[in-house]
């Protein structure tokens, strides 16, 4: 488990334990709404915890489909390799789920990282390169 996840599971576990010692110190009504509070608090989160990594999987995909037309676009005859962060391992939990690295087929060794917010805000992150001091053929120079 992620330090981030130990993190939500003690919150959700102390709001929901505030809710149900409440419901011990209310009487009627109130009794029964904290008791609920504290239900509806523990189904939010498993909801949350199902639906957060189809969401985060979604989000990839549609991020991978901006960029293709935009590799082509730049690229026009070259090929390459699309991978993502496979975030659901645990020994990929620290990295960004939403960068992208792509590997040109004329370029082995190296590995440009992506960021895509919209369809018009693709940029180069980062790159890294396994071995070797040759220049990047693929790096995209910013003007600021």
């Amino acid at each position: 488990m992620a330090p981030k996840e130990v993190v939500e599971v003690l919150a959700i576990g102390c709001v929901s334990i505030s809710f149900i010692i409440l419901s011990f110190l209310l009487k009627g009504n109130w009794r029964t709404i904290s008791r609920y509070l504290a239900v509806m608090t523990l189904m939010m989160y498993c909801v949350f915890y199902v639906v957060h990594p189809l969401w985060i999987d979604t989000q990839i995909d549609k991020k991978v489909n901006l960029l293709r037309p935009y590799l082509l676009e730049h690229y026009p005859d070259g090929k390459w390799v699309i991978t993502t962060v496979p975030h659901r391992e645990d020994d990929y939990k620290s990295q960004n789920p939403y960068t992208i690295s792509v590997t040109f087929e004329s370029e082995p060794e190296a590995t440009y990282y992506y960021r895509v917010k919209a369809k018009d805000k693709i940029y180069q992150s980062g790159y890294s390169k396994e071995s070797g001091s040759e220049d990047f053929k693929h790096l995209e120079r910013w003007d600021e």
